[in-house]
């Protein structure tokens, strides 16, 4: 009769990351420790959000950002509240932000961790209460401790990463992220503070009828994408397209899809960053049995060479990568069939 009273409420992030420490022999309780603190700023970050039409801070902010786009006031505040919070908990040497023009040294020199973050993804929908997010990937130093983070650091590939996640904040505000051993979702609780476990072991579906495009800039795509596009609406599959990244990404994450992000004749290489944007969610899609490409291959193993490097991006379903990745193939060999007759 009493634990029908009282019912179990779930497994906390806390409890979980604690548990899952022994997934990493070389780690001394620092990686749990930064995962914590990545969740402690989703939590203001999420607050700041929620009364955001209360306090005057959506709208512009007034200046650009490295990337050239208009700063949003949400960008600039999610950017402090997580920089503070990785600074303060020791664990990180350095930070790449897409609101920063160059590496972010924390002045912890003993640090062994290296955070890049994308920390207001969407924020050009903050005025009309869609979805939005934060993205991070995390990376071990390959310099000496006791320095500040290089740039060697930094310029790691995808398949380096010893963690990666986001935060959608919409209807419910979920934190998701992977260590490399699969993906878990977890729901925050705002009477509670806590983030719970929701979603344990998230797969993605191998195939699905979505797909995720802007088709505004449909006539500077590359043949290929267009010729996919074409069978997908043969095929009868829906257009589902928020313009949050996180969004898009979260609902084919749970449903099955594919979101494209191509080149096109305005953004030659991509409009979405390697670093931040692209390897974080290749290996949350990667570890729920998904797949990310750049349309030549698999993204993660792209060598970066810029702290803000640009690339397109495929991601979702397995099965909807490696089609729409022929049809860009078969596109290519035309256009060399062409060129040597």
């Amino acid at each position: 009769m009493n634990d029908k009273l009282a019912l179990p409420v779930g497994t906390t992030l806390d409890r979980f990351i604690m548990r899952k420490q022994e997934d990493f022999p070389f780690a001394t309780g620092e990686l749990s420790q930064l995962l914590r603190d990545i969740a402690l700023a989703a939590k203001i970050v999420n607050r700041e959000i929620n009364r955001a039409g209360l306090i005057d801070v959506t709208g512009a902010y007034g200046q650009q950002n490295v990337q050239g786009e208009e700063q949003q006031k949400l960008d600039v505040i999610a950017n402090i509240r997580f920089i503070r919070a990785l600074r303060n908990g020791g664990e990180v040497c350095a930070i790449i932000s897409e609101e920063e023009d160059e590496i972010i040294q924390t002045g912890n020199l003993k640090g062994k961790y290296i955070v890049a973050i994308d920390p207001l993804d969407g924020s050009s929908n903050i005025d009309v209460n869609v979805s939005i997010g934060t993205i991070f990937s995390i990376y071990r130093r390959v310099s000496e401790a006791g320095s500040e983070g290089t740039m060697e650091d930094c310029m790691q590939k995808g398949t380096a990463q010893i963690a990666a996640g986001y935060v959608v904040y919409g209807s419910s505000t979920m934190l998701v992220y992977t260590t490399g051993h699969g993906v878990n979702g977890f729901t925050y609780e705002p009477s509670l503070g806590e983030f719970f476990l929701s979603h344990p072991n998230m797969c993605m579906p191998k195939t699905g009828t979505i797909y995720s495009c802007n088709e505004g800039g449909y006539n500077s795509f590359p043949e290929g994408i267009k010729n996919y596009l074409s069978y997908c609406k043969e095929n009868g599959y829906s257009g589902r397209y928020i313009g949050s990244l996180v969004s898009d990404f979260h609902r084919n994450l749970i449903k099955g899809g594919v979101y494209i992000y191509p080149a096109t004749a305005k953004a030659p290489n991509g409009k979405l960053r390697l670093l931040y944007e692209c390897n974080s969610l290749a290996y949350i899609a990667e570890q729920a049995g998904g797949k990310a490409s750049n349309g030549k291959g698999r993204i993660m193993e792209v060598e970066p060479t810029e702290l803000h490097q640009r690339s397109p991006l495929i991601i979702g379903s397995s099965e909807m990568v490696n089609k729409v990745e022929e049809f860009l193939k078969a596109e290519i060999k035309k256009t060399e069939a062409v060129t040597a007759n």
